[in-house]
């Protein structure tokens, strides 16, 4: 498990850079066009997935299905959540309307049952409670 909290924290690491990277150029521009994307990989991806680590690092959860499912969902949710938004609200590629809503649809989705999975794993019994 602590395999997981590693995996978690190097990419809660990288949505803290991207963020912050994303921040500074705000900053710098004087424009908020990025504000919603940038709110959202700082919180859905830097502080939960950090949250996430921590969890993992702290804890052993005793059906490691579950817990695969829920790293792997957190990840894939927190990039399609994040990259589905700059799609949808910024269309830097020119996509078309309903590419653009599914991929941020999809992503979300993800994110969200990602979340389902990790208030399942805090109700199970941990190595620890044995």
């Amino acid at each position: 498990m602590r395999n997981y909290s590693k995996v978690l924290l190097r990419f809660s690491a990288l949505f803290a850079l991207i963020g912050a990277f994303i921040g500074s150029h705000m900053a710098g521009s004087g424009g908020a066009m990025f504000k919603s994307v940038h709110a959202h990989i700082l919180v859905v991806g830097w502080l939960t997935l950090f949250a996430w680590a921590v969890y993992y690092r702290l804890f052993t959860p005793v059906k490691t299905i579950i817990a695969t499912l829920h790293v792997w969902t957190a990840i894939i949710g927190a990039i399609g959540l994040t990259v589905g938004m700059w799609f949808y609200y910024l269309n830097p590629f020119d996509f078309a309307d309903g590419l653009t809503t599914v991929v941020f649809i999809v992503g979300g989705s993800i994110m969200l049952l990602s979340f389902i999975l990790f208030a399942v794993l805090t109700f199970m019994p941990r190595e620890e409670d044995k």
